[in-house]
């Protein structure tokens, strides 16, 4: 009897044990499964500890002085050969509308003063005065005029253009030697109400055309930026000595406003670079006469 007891007792406690699962496929031994490593995330932290940090911003070095370049290895063109070749890329386009730009770049600090004056050029650039000049058709002050770039030359074909009214200047001077056929022409009544009437008060009837068309254009002003100083030198019709002696000029101006300057900011002259309104620059090696033989100045001033 104590053994079927014990027997049924065996029994209830197999019945109430959790049942095994039932296994799937052959049996692998647990040291035979490979073991899966758990990826391991590293959180970037912003102070001293763990975590990956950021990496430093490289900082961008500074320069107190504006970059210049060694001009050795460059190739420089005398002021004859910048003009022809500045000549060529503006074909086509009217001689008293495209300027000639010079840029001179300056050595110097960026803290530094900077240069600023004003000029008078020995040949006017400045198109906004369009001034008309009464002389001798044909003569040298007509020639001189044009040259310094007026917009109307003569006498009576420059009187029966103001009688149809066809006035393409706001200035008119009046050469002495023509001061009497001013006064026959009886354009007073045209040109007076327009304050256009040259009087010898005010210095528009003259002997000396050159000196009266610069004080009626008036000086050019000029001011150096970022290391540069840039102005118009001339128009393109000027022959190459006119374009000459407006950079001589201009160069000797700067010079004198660099002695001037505090020897504590020294300033030098570091590279000139010729160019015009629609043409690439050239830079200058300081030198006047073209390269080619079969070239001559004389070539470059012929009015297109």
């Amino acid at each position: 009897m104590a053994s079927t007891n014990h027997c049924l007792a065996s029994l209830a406690r197999l019945s109430l044990s959790t049942p095994a699962r039932p296994t799937v496929g052959p049996i692998i031994p647990k040291f035979l499964v490979p073991s899966v490593a758990t990826p391991q995330v590293r959180h970037a932290s912003g102070g001293g500890g763990g975590g990956m940090r950021k990496k430093p911003v490289k900082k961008k070095k500074t320069y107190k002085t504006y970059r210049s370049y060694d001009l050795t290895p460059m190739e420089q063109f005398t002021l004859c050969d910048a003009m022809r070749y500045l000549r060529a890329a503006e074909v086509g386009r009217p001689p008293t509308t495209v300027k000639y730009d010079l840029a001179v770049k300056v050595k110097t600090h960026k803290s530094g003063p900077v240069l600023r004056n004003a000029i008078r050029l020995p040949f006017p650039v400045k198109t906004d005065t369009r001034i008309g000049v009464i002389c001798p058709e044909g003569s040298a002050l007509a020639t001189e005029a044009q040259q310094l770039g007026a917009v109307a030359v003569g006498e009576e074909t420059l009187f029966e253009a103001i009688r149809r009214g066809e006035i393409a200047f706001n200035k008119l001077i009046c050469h002495t030697d023509s001061q009497e056929a001013l006064k026959q022409a009886q354009v007073a009544r045209i040109l007076g109400p327009k304050g256009l009437m040259p009087n010898p008060k005010r210095g528009t009837i003259t002997s000396d055309i050159k000196s009266t068309m610069q004080d009626l254009i008036g000086a050019d002003e000029y001011r150096e930026r970022t290391g540069v100083v840039r102005m118009a030198v001339g128009q393109l019709g000027f022959t190459p000595q006119m374009l000459a002696d407006n950079i001589k000029a201009l160069m000797s101006k700067l010079k004198d406003n660099i002695n001037q300057l505090d020897d504590n900011m020294p300033k030098a002259i570091d590279e000139v670079v010729l160019s015009t309104t629609n043409g690439p620059g050239f830079s200058l090696n300081g030198n006047f006469a073209p390269t080619d033989d079969k070239v001559k100045p004389e070539h470059l001033a012929t009015v297109m």
